[in-house]
C-alpha cells in the first residue's frame, strides 16, 4: 500500500527541459486577465447605468463602446468625441492607477516564479496578452460613433504604459542582492558611475534610500495639500448651497449616479489641480482663464460637480493662505535627509549590541526580519563614509526636489488636456510651471531644513559621546541618539521577540500538559533568560545525619 501511495504521488509524465516550465499561453492569459479586470471595472457600472436609465438614447453596443473609450482614456490614449471629432485627452487618473496596479502585480507575479522559463514567456508574454485585449478594444471603438478611437496613437500609448508598468513590476522582484535578497541601499549602476566623478565633499554616498524616501514624502505632502484644497472648496460650495451643478439633481437618479461615478474617476485629477493651485501656478478651465491663489479669471464653466468647486472670479485675498501648504510639505523631506546626512544610523551602522562585526548585519536576525533591504557591499555605507558634507546634503535635497518636480510635471500633464474643441481645448495645470514650482518649493524649504537637522543631529551625537566618555568610569551608559525610524524598527524587533517568547512558553505548557519526560530548563524571555529554575529529575541524595543526634 505504501508503494502504491508513492507511485500515485509522482507525476505520470516528466517533461524535461523548457517544456516543463510554465507555458507561454498561461503568461499570455495572465496579461489578458489583467486587461479584462480593468475593463470590467469600467464596463459593469456603465452597463448598470444603461439598464436603469429610462428611454436610453443608445443600446448595449453604445454602452460597451463608452466603456471601451473610458478604458482607453484611463491609459492616456486620446479619443475623438461627437460628430465634430473634438479631441478628448483628459485622463481619468483613477482608471489609470487601476491599470498600473494590475500590470505591476501581473508582472511581479510572473517574474517571481522560479524554474526555467521559455524564451518568449514571463513579463513579455504578459505584455502581449494585455496589448491583445487593448487592440480588440481599439478595433471596437474605431468605427463611427459618439466616441471614436484613434487606432495607431491609442495602441501605441496603451502598449507603452503596459510595457513600463509590467517591467517595473518585474524589476521590483528581480533586484538581487547579496545572498539572494533585494538590492541594497546604494545608487543604481548608472548613477553610481556618474557619482564616482563627483568630488567626495559633494557626493552623498549611500544616500539613495534617503533621497527616494524624501521624494516620496514630498510627493505625499503635495498630494495631501491638494486634497485639503479640494476638501475646503467642497465645504465652501456646500455652505453656499448653489452652484453650476445644482440643476443636475433634477435629471433623475441615473444621471446623478453617473455624474458621481465620473466625478470619482477624475477625483485624483482634482487633487492634482488642487496641488497646482497651492503651489501657485494654478490651472485653467478653458482658454484665457486662470484659477490661482492670486486671483481667478473665468468664463462659462460646464455643468459638472467638480467645476462647482472652482473659486469665484476676483482677487485671491485669504486664498493666498493655500501657498503655505507646499512649505509644510517640505518639512518631512528636510528631516529625512538631515538625519541621513548626520552619519551612521542603525541598522546599517548602529549600536554594537544590534549590529554584526562588519558594522552592517544585525546580530540575532536578518535585515528581512526588520523589514529592511540587504546592504550592498559594493556601495559605501554610512558607517564607512561618515557624515555628509553640507554641500553633499544640499545635493541630495536638490536631487529629491528634481524627482518631485518631474513627478508633478508628469501628473500635471496627465491630469489636464482637452475636453472639447474651441475654448475647452485647454484644461488643467500647465505641466512645466507645476513641476518647476514643486521643485522650487521643496528645495527652498528642504535645503535649510536638512542642514539644520544635520547640525542638530551631529551636535546631539557629540553630546552623547561626551556623556559616554564622562560616565565610562562610573558605569554610566552613553545616551543613544534616538530617531523616529530607529524607534519604530526597534519596537518592531521587540514585538517579534516577544511573540517568539510567547510561542515558546506555549510550547512548554503543551509539553507539561502532555506529560513529556523532559522539558527545557529555561525559556528565554524577550529581554533574556527568564522563567523558574528547572526541577531536577535525579533522585534526591539521603540526608546526612548530624553528629550527636539519635
Amino acid at each position: 500500500m505504501r508503494r502504491m501511495t508513492q507511485l500515485m504521488g509522482r507525476p505520470i509524465v516528466e517533461v524535461p527541459g523548457e517544456l516543463g516550465a510554465r507555458p507561454v499561453l498561461a503568461d499570455l492569459l495572465t496579461g489578458a486577465r489583467a486587461a479584462l479586470l480593468g475593463l470590467a471595472a469600467v464596463a459593469v457600472p456603465v452597463l448598470a447605468l444603461w439598464v436603469v436609465t429610462p428611454y436610453a438614447d443608445d443600446g448595449a453596443a453604445g454602452a460597451l463602446r463608452l466603456a471601451g473609450a473610458l478604458w482607453l482614456l484611463g491609459h492616456g490614449a486620446p479619443v475623438l468625441r461627437g460628430a465634430a471629432q473634438a479631441p478628448l485627452t483628459v485622463t481619468p487618473l483613477l482608471l489609470g492607477l487601476l491599470a498600473v496596479v494590475q500590470l505591476r502585480r501581473a508582472g511581479a507575479r510572473v517574474a517571481a516564479r522560479s524554474g526555467p522559463r521559455p524564451r518568449w514567456g514571463g513579463p513579455w508574454a504578459v505584455w502581449c496578452g494585455y496589448c491583445a485585449v487593448a487592440g480588440a478594444v481599439v478595433a471596437q471603438c474605431a468605427g463611427p460613433g459618439p466616441f471614436r478611437a484613434r487606432v495607431l496613437p491609442d495602441v501605441l500609448v496603451v502598449a507603452a504604459l503596459a510595457a513600463v508598468a509590467t517591467r517595473s513590476g518585474a524589476r521590483a522582484v528581480r533586484r538581487p542582492g547579496p545572498g539572494g535578497g533585494s538590492a541594497g541601499p546604494g545608487w543604481p549602476g548608472h548613477w553610481r558611475r556618474w557619482l564616482d566623478r563627483v568630488p567626495g565633499w559633494a557626493r552623498p554616498d549611500g544616500g539613495a534610500p534617503a533621497v527616494r524616501a524624501a521624494a516620496l514624502a514630498a510627493g505625499a505632502g503635495l498630494t495631501a495639500a491638494g486634497a485639503l484644497v479640494v476638501a475646503v472648496a467642497a465645504v465652501l460650495a456646500a455652505v453656499d448651497g448653489a452652484g453650476p451643478a445644482a440643476a443636475v439633481l433634477a435629471r433623475g437618479p441615473a444621471a446623478v449616479a453617473g455624474l458621481l461615478l465620473l466625478s470619482l474617476a477624475v477625483l485624483p485629477n482634482a487633487v492634482v489641480w488642487g496641488a497646482a493651485y497651492a503651489l501657485g501656478p494654478g490651472f485653467a478651465v478653458g482658454e484665457g482663464t486662470l484659477v490661482a491663489p492670486a486671483g481667478a479669471v473665468l468664463g462659462p464653466v460646464p455643468d459638472f460637480p467638480l467645476f462647482a468647486l472652482v473659486a469665484e472670479p476676483g482677487a485671491g485675498g485669504w486664498r493666498l493662505a493655500a501657498c503655505t501648504l507646499p512649505a509644510l510639505a517640505g518639512v518631512v523631506p528636510a528631516l529625512v535627509l538631515g538625519r541621513a546626512a548626520a552619519g551612521p544610523r542603525w541598522p546599517y551602522a548602529g549600536e554594537p549590541e544590534v549590529r554584526g562585526g562588519d558594522g552592517l548585519r544585525p546580530e540575532g536576525g536578518s535585515f528581512e526580519d526588520y523589514g529592511l533591504d540587504e546592504p550592498d557591499p559594493a556601495e559605501p555605507s554610512a558607517a564607512a563614509t561618515g557624515p555628509w558634507h553640507p554641500v553633499a546634503t544640499a545635493v541630495a535635497v536638490l536631487v529629491a526636489a528634481l524627482l518631485t518636480g518631474a513627478a508633478a510635471m508628469g501628473l500635471g500633464w496627465l491630469a489636464g488636456g482637452a475636453l472639447a474643441g474651441g475654448r475647452m481645448a485647454e484644461l488643467g495645470p500647465v505641466p512645466w510651471r507645476t513641476g518647476l514650482a514643486a521643485a522650487g518649493w521643496v528645495a527652498a524649504v528642504a535645503v535649510p531644513g536638512a542642514l539644520l537637522a544635520r547640525s542638530r543631529a551631529l551636535a546631539g551625537e557629540a553630546a552623547g559621546k561626551a556623556t559616554g566618555a564622562t560616565g565610562e568610569g562610573t558605569g554610566a551608559a552613553p545616551r543613544p541618539v534616538g530617531t523616529v525610524g530607529r524607534f519604530v524598527v526597534t519596537l518592531t524587533g521587540r514585538a517579534r521577540r516577544s511573540g517568539l517568547w510567547l510561542r515558546s512558553r506555549a510550547y512548554v505548557l503543551v509539553l507539561w500538559l502532555s506529560g513529556a519526560p523532559t522539558a527545557p530548563d529555561a525559556v528565554d524571555g524577550p529581554d533574556g533568560p527568564s522563567g523558574p529554575p528547572a526541577r531536577s529529575t535525579a533522585p534526591a541524595a539521603p540526608a546526612r545525619e548530624r553528629p550527636g543526634t539519635d
